[in-house]
């Protein structure tokens, strides 16, 4: 846990990777919040995508998309590492990205974000209950698998 002045408290950063439909994949362990989405991003991107390896899900040849605030050579070269499309639009503040060079991205696709918002918002509501107060990693990482599997299991409708 770490400070972060716009919220006036601690708190905890994570990322999340979600397909196309907003069902959760992947985390990465939490992130102290007073850093960006950005620190450490090639460790926890290859974490996330590790456990993904390891249920025998390949993502090689995958589109993702990300928002602007990934758009760095780090994350970049990660994603080329792990033959991922990595679809970020581009952030009109990073003076680090080179505008030189030939970026894809595929605004249409980009567009179909909703599901994937939605699905972040459901999930900051689950934490709002149980996680707030969390300061062990291992509790942590447990309670929001268990968020995903309960929203794995509303998608079911059985």
């Amino acid at each position: 846990m770490g400070y972060q002045g716009r919220k006036g408290c601690k708190t905890t950063n994570s990322l999340y990777l979600r397909d196309n439909n907003g069902q959760l994949l992947s985390v990465g362990s939490p992130q102290s919040g007073e850093h960006n989405d950005l620190f450490e991003i090639s460790r926890l991107f290859e974490e996330i995508i590790a456990v993904l390896e390891q249920a025998d899900i390949s993502c090689k040849g995958v589109f993702l998309n990300a928002d602007p605030g990934f758009d760095s050579e780090a994350f970049r070269q990660v994603c080329e590492q792990e033959e991922i499309e990595l679809n970020v639009k581009p952030n009109k503040r990073n003076s680090k990205t080179s505008t030189d060079q030939y970026r894809y991205f595929d605004d249409e696709l980009y567009k179909k974000r909703t599901k994937i918002e939605h699905a972040n918002a459901w999930l900051d509501a689950f934490k709002a209950l149980l996680v707030r107060y969390e300061t062990k990693a291992f509790t942590w990482m447990g309670l929001h698998w268990l968020a995903f599997i309960t929203l794995f299991c509303r998608k079911l409708k059985v």
